[in-house]
């Protein structure tokens, strides 16, 4: 039986997202492969090839004709902000049930915090209460 497709990025589609949002320009399949052996992940070009079909597939990224030579490249269709917001989203929704207050406390459960972090975060609750006021 097969999985079904994932709304969100799998964790290495997500890898392989975050490898191209980095970067400035479209990646081919080895510079992509590179990056993430340099990240500990070091996979097959096949393996790659195949990922990076998928996620033309899911339109996670486009895939561009080679400047030179026969590389295809790749770039992201999606925008980190958008990803990131809508996977941090679910995340609140499911485990939270939706309890921003929830996911702060256990924010602050796991990580650690020095003053300077606490005055950075304050600084940032207070402008949102502004900008929810407005």
């Amino acid at each position: 039986m097969t999985r079904p497709m994932s709304v969100y990025p799998t964790e290495l589609e997500l890898q392989i997202l975050k490898i191209l949002w980095e970067g400035s320009s479209a990646l081919t399949v080895r510079e992509v492969r590179d990056a993430l052996a340099a990240t500990g992940r070091d996979l097959a070009h096949t393996s790659v090839i195949t990922t990076l079909g998928t996620m033309v597939g899911k339109e996670q990224l486009e895939k561009l004709e080679p400047l030179q030579g026969k590389a295809f490249r790749f770039a992201p269709l999606l925008p980190q902000e958008d990803v990131s917001r809508q996977m941090l989203g679910d995340l609140v929704n499911r485990v939270f049930d939706g309890s921003a207050e929830a996911v702060m406390l256990s924010l602050f459960d796991v990580s650690t915090l020095d003053e300077d972090d606490v005055k950075r975060l304050r600084k940032l609750f207070n402008k949102k209460l502004r900008e929810q006021k407005s």
